[in-house]
Formats: structure tokens, sequence, C-alpha cells
């Protein structure tokens, strides 16, 4: 089958997409030289929020892509996504009736955390591919139930770690595994913090809403617009402040930089094998100990006072957002999006344009995904890349729980010697919704 290559688009066109109102006609998008409906990928959408949004856009520009179905429990976002696919799509709430259907081959899953392996589970079992939004679950368990799941099932899984699909921190990680800067000792990423308990007065559920299915296997407890603005999305996840349905920052934000920090590590298939949150008094900032002596900290800049400072760092300059900064023997590389990628010395990477813009790496990233539902390949970001990754992420969220320094073993992902640490690598799920 013949492949139509993707159209590159310039910063300009990108905001004045990200800008354009939600309802994009069909057409618009440029869907006229798509091929032929049964030589296409038949995509169905579970979750409709901002990130889904994107999700929609992108696939409809995708002439190897066809939209059959999306779902969502929130009837305007539901039914405006019905209307931007177009002629074809059929909308739903339940996620189980667009999964019965027998010519959706694959899904993109943009739903909060707490549904990503609830439904992910669900659509290997029915056959289908999918891309999965981060973080790829709640839990380290349910990590690990996804990986077993794809493999028996044979799915093709692409975590939405995008950045594996990016030249500029492809080109970094490249550098950092092959040696450019000897041994490394330190890698700094951004978005500290967590979340926790909250409790929030119930308020009338919209109309329009179906709050059960919303909440779906987490907790039940009454509806607050907190946890959710009915209707048009905003440009915020809105729950994550919630442990039942996220885990903060670290999740949310820095497991991007934490997929990028194993991957440069060359511990796509390990971990940290230490955390020491602030809470104890006896580090600065979140900080992973690796066995080969590597230390990973959390925080928004670096400050001579409470870290190692490499030489020719200007500490008045802030880590790059889900970006990396690896410091080693020979100098440092600090790697970001919107094609950001600078060194000391300079020749490590070269002279290159600071904060030039990048390619589309969410777009790469799909494209990545639908060439290997063709090839039977495993992707970029494959499930158990996205498992570990997000492992790292859901530590230093236990260790900020506990208040606790703790030891884990990354191949028997087990805590060493604490029990509640332990008990926090899983919850229970509501009904029908257990894995």
């Amino acid at each position: 089958m013949k492949r139509s290559s993707a159209r590159r688009w310039t910063r300009r066109e990108i905001l004045k997409l990200s800008a354009a109102p939600l309802f994009v006609g069909p057409g618009v998008l440029g869907r006229a030289a798509a091929a032929a409906p049964s030589e296409r990928i038949g995509l169905g959408f579970i979750g409709i929020g901002m990130m889904g949004q994107h999700h929609l856009r992108s696939f409809l520009d995708r002439p190897q892509a066809q939209v059959l179905g999306v779902c969502d429990v929130d009837t305007w976002r539901r039914e405006n996504a019905k209307k931007t696919a177009g002629e074809g799509c059929a909308a739903y709430n339940d996620l189980r009736d667009l999964l019965d259907r027998t010519d959706i081959d694959a899904v993109v899953i943009a739903t909060g955390d707490r549904w990503h392996i609830p439904a992910g589970v669900l659509a290997a079992k029915a056959g289908k591919d999918i891309y999965c939004e981060k973080p790829m679950s709640l839990t380290i368990r349910e990590a690990r139930v996804m990986v077993e799941t794809v493999r028996r099932h044979g799915r093709v899984f692409q975590t939405g770690l995008q950045q594996r699909s990016t030249p500029e921190f492809q080109i970094a990680c490249k550098l950092v595994r092959e040696g450019a800067l000897g041994k490394v000792t330190h890698v700094y990423v951004c978005f500290p913090g967590t979340c926790g308990d909250v409790s929030l007065p119930a308020e009338p559920v919209p109309d329009g809403l179906d709050w059960d299915l919303w909440l779906g296997p987490s907790p039940w407890r009454p509806y607050n617009s907190r946890f959710h603005i009915y209707g048009r999305p905003p440009h915020v996840v809105p729950w994550h402040f919630c442990r039942d349905f996220g885990g903060g920052n670290l999740t949310s934000n820095a497991v991007h930089a934490f997929d990028i920090v194993q991957w440069g590590l060359g511990m796509d298939e390990s971990g940290p094998a230490e955390i020491i949150p602030p809470e104890t008094g006896k580090v600065p900032s979140l900080t992973y100990r690796y066995a080969n002596g590597v230390q990973l900290q959390v925080d928004w800049k670096l400050d001579k006072a409470k870290h190692y400072v490499p030489e020719g760092w200007d500490t008045s300059i802030a880590i790059q957002a889900f970006g990396a900064v690896f410091a080693g023997e020979k100098g440092w590389i600090h790697v970001g999006r919107e094609g950001f990628l600078q060194s000391h010395p300079e020749e490590i990477v070269g002279r290159r344009p600071v904060g030039a813009p990048g390619p589309r790496p969410v777009q790469d990233h799909h494209e990545n995904w639908l060439e290997c539902i063709r090839t039977r390949e495993r992707p970029a970001c494959d499930v158990a890349i996205g498992a570990q990754s997000t492992i790292v992420s859901h530590l230093g969220c236990i260790a900020h729980w506990t208040g606790r320094a703790l030891k884990w073993d990354p191949a028997k992902d087990e805590f060493i010697g604490d029990e509640d640490a332990n008990r926090m690598r899983s919850r229970a799920n509501r009904e029908p919704w257990m894995i």
C-alpha cells in the first residue's frame, strides 16, 4: 500500500490551528487525497478533551486513516467531535460500544489517567491497536498489566511520550548514550510536585454528563466542576490535583522528561534504585539515584546552594519544560521542545539556532504509530518503554506520599523493606472496571 508523506506545517500555521474553534468541517484539513476507505486504518477516539481534540485534528489530516467513531461521557464534547470528524463518524457515550465495532482497527485513548489502563486492556482484548496518552497508567501495577495484555494479544501500542519522535531529543540522547559527555553524573528535569487527597462539596451534575462513567474505575465521589468543566475543554488538566485521578506535576508533565532521561541513560529496561523526597530533609528537591551512580533531580532551576552546577551553566535560566539537562565529565547537554538543543562546550552538539521552530512531534509520533500498525513492528515508545518511564513518575509520587527515602528493585518492581510503599503500587478499582 502506498503511503502519503505528511505535510510539514509552519509555526504560524500551527499557532493558527491551536487558536481555531473546535469545530473543523470535513475537507478543511486536506482529506481530499485520502486513500479508499478499504485501504485506510479505521480509528476510534476515547476521550475528547483538550488532548483528544488535538489528536483528532491530527489524524483527520492523515490520508491513511479514517475516523469512524468518537466516545466521550460529555455530550457536548462527543457531539462536537462527531461534527469535526464529519460524515461517517458515529458518537458513543460508552467505550464498550465503540470497541464492539469490527471496522475500527485502532483507538486513541486520551481520557484522564484513571481510564488509560481499563480502556487499554479492553481495547487490546477487542483486537485494537492503541495510542495512549501519558502517563500510561495510574499505578505501577496497571503499567505492568498493560504490557502483559498488549504482548498477549499481539497489539501495537504507542505511548504518548512524543519526544521519542522528535529530532532534537533523538540527537541529544544518542550523544549521551555514545559517550559525548563521558560518564554522566547528574541529570535535571523540571515540573516538581505531586498531589494529595481532596474533599470538595457536591454540585449538581450538568445535563449531558455521565458522571458515574466519568469516574469509571475511581472511587465514587460527588461531582464538582473543579474535576470536570462541562462542554468546551479548557487548556489545562483540571483533575490532576486529586490523587484519585492523577499524580500532579510528576505524572502530568515531568513524565515526558523522565522518558528522555531513561532513554538517554540507556535505562529503557530498568530504572532508579533509590528515591529520596525533600520531605526527608536530606535533599533540596525530589532526587532519584541509579545503581550506576547517576543522580536525577526535579526542580525548576539549578541553584549553587542546592545543586551541583556544571561549568558553563547559567543559573538564571530555567530548565526547559519537558526537557532535560545531562551533565557529565566532559560537559553538559540541555535539550527541550521546539528545536532547543545546547551544550557546553558548544562543539558537543555543534552550533544550532536556539529555540528554532522544530517539527510537529505529536504528528510525527502519530505517523510512526500508523506505520507500525501496517508493519506490526514496535513503535518509538512501545508499551514496555512507556511503562518504565511512567513508573519513574509513580516512584516519585509514592516517595512524596510516604515522606521517606525508598529503595527500589527495578527488576522485581518492588520497594525493598517498605510494605506501606509496596501497597501503593496498586489501587482497587470500582466494579465493573477491575483489571
